[in-house]
């Protein structure tokens, strides 16, 4: 392939789609607006000692996504046991679900409402929910959604379950059910590896950043170009609509024959040349989620011992934490203190979206006291707050028609890939957006059409081939 493509973000799919056009020989430039590649899955370095954007674990069962993951990360990663609870009224369950832990935590009248919810629900299902909680209802019952699904959805959403589409249940729970709960329960979670209850996941020593920062140094051995600090205003376009190259923020024009985008979609799309009403009102049906991610050092080593936790508390506004204490060794380099990560969620129009950095964090030291998980005796040494924008592409309902008016558009503009979280308005984790950038890659490259828009719409898709670790030394 004889041609100058530009990647729009350094985050998974565009590091990924990047690296290996240039393994191809490709004259690639990669514009990233902020100063640092991995997108959401970064790592940095704070109060000495490394942390994440939140929880970022890997796991794929996808062949070609593990042999890039291994290709740059090699032994330097540890297979972390995994620690992941619910909290709920007062109490910590376990998930995947013990049995014993759940029973105790359950008042026995709360058990039998559960199971009876269940059994009505069974003999007279929705025939074709289409809402996140009729999809959740029909699968485990009301009392169960209630329990364990709503508060926390709409903690994330800003939005209630009876608007969050059905999709977002059927991509990311679609395996699950109540007797596979109860199964795992009784007889424990072994040959399990639906990807919501593995045991283990792989993780760089030094953060999961730590595979985009290999990434970017073998860009640019590769011969590619990597540009930091530069946003991309719009997409440029001939008379005939081809993409022929990028805008900046400061009104330079670069060329290409190809881009490859992984902005946010409905930015992306308004940004292009005399895009039909249609497709304008389209993306105004579109809208993302932010996330204000307050980080919290503790003078303490054993706070709790979770990886993170999913905080189904109405009393509090966040809802989850994450404990890099309990990941890896090499994060915390000898500290003798404890970093916590609590997520907010919101719109950019909420208030909370305008408080400072020490408000966020006043507010994220009395919530974690009033949880019970740090104490009197706990000091709090510092605070950090980190604002992430249009992190997350709500699934409100009948969210497809307008991405269909917006695809159909995408699909008529010559040399234009839309991949990615932001860039493909699609809820990927990051071994999704890996897989994205590598067969975009591999389309540009061989020529064939690699079903882009289709990664993560089901998911089976991740579920081919087999997952092969060895534990590091």
């Amino acid at each position: 392939m004889n041609k100058k493509v530009i990647v729009i973000g350094a985050g998974p799919a565009g590091l990924t789609a990047a690296l290996q056009l240039a393994r191809g020989g490709v004259e690639v430039k990669l514009i990233e607006s902020g100063n640092e590649v991995g997108g959401l899955a970064k790592s940095f370095d704070l109060w000495g000692q490394r942390v994440d954007c939140g929880p970022h674990r890997f796991f794929s069962s996808d062949k070609i996504v593990n042999d890039f993951f291994k290709s740059l990360i090699g032994a330097d990663f540890t297979l972390v046991n995994r620690l992941t609870r619910i909290y709920y009224r007062n109490r910590f369950f376990y998930y995947p679900l013990q049995a014993k832990n759940a029973l105790s935590n359950l008042p026995l009248f709360t058990v039998v409402e559960i199971l009876w919810s269940y059994l009505k629900q069974r003999i007279t299902p929705i025939k074709e929910p289409k809402t996140f909680e009729e999809w959740v209802v029909n699968k485990f019952g009301r009392k169960l959604f209630s329990i364990f699904f709503e508060n926390y959805s709409e903690k994330l959403w800003g939005i209630p379950c009876s608007k969050i589409d059905a999709d977002w249940a059927a991509q990311r729970i679609k395996k699950l059910s109540l007797w596979e709960a109860v199964k795992s329960a009784v007889f424990g979670n072994k040959g399990n590896t639906h990807k919501t209850l593995v045991d283990q996941f792989a993780y760089p020593h030094y953060g999961t950043g730590t595979l985009y920062e290999r990434a970017a140094k073998a860009f640019v051995e590769a011969g590619g170009t990597l540009v930091l600090n530069k946003a991309v205003k719009r997409i440029v376009q001939d008379n005939n609509g081809k993409a022929t190259g990028v805008e900046l923020a400061d009104g330079s024009i670069e060329l290409a024959d190809v881009v490859v985008s992984t902005m946010p979609l409905t930015l992306m799309v308004k940004g292009l040349n005399e895009a039909p009403t249609a497709v304008v009102e389209a993306c105004n049906q579109l809208y993302f989620r932010n996330t204000l991610l307050v980080y919290v050092e503790v003078d303490a080593l054993d706070l709790f011992p979770d990886n993170w936790i999913y905080v189904h508390s109405p009393e509090v506004l966040h809802g989850r934490i994450t404990n890099f204490r309990n990941w890896c060794s090499t994060l915390n380099a000898h500290s003798t203190s404890s970093i916590l990560c609590l997520e907010y969620w919101c719109f950019e129009g909420d208030e909370i979206w305008q408080q400072s950095s020490a408000a966020m964090g006043v507010l994220a030291e009395k919530e974690l006291r009033k949880l019970n998980l740090i104490n009197a005796s706990h000091k709090v040494l510092n605070t950090h707050l980190l604002r992430i924008p249009r992190c997350y592409p709500v699934y409100e309902t009948g969210y497809q028609a307008p991405l269909a008016v917006i695809k159909d558009y995408l699909t008529s503009i010559p040399n234009l890939l839309v991949i990615g979280r932001y860039g493909a308005f699609k809820y990927n984790n990051q071994d999704h957006s890996i897989l994205m950038g590598l067969l975009a890659a591999r389309q540009l490259l061989e020529g064939k059409d690699q079903q882009l828009w289709d990664i993560n719409t089901d998911s089976e898709y991740q579920e081919k081939g087999a997952v092969a670790y060895e534990q590091s030394a």
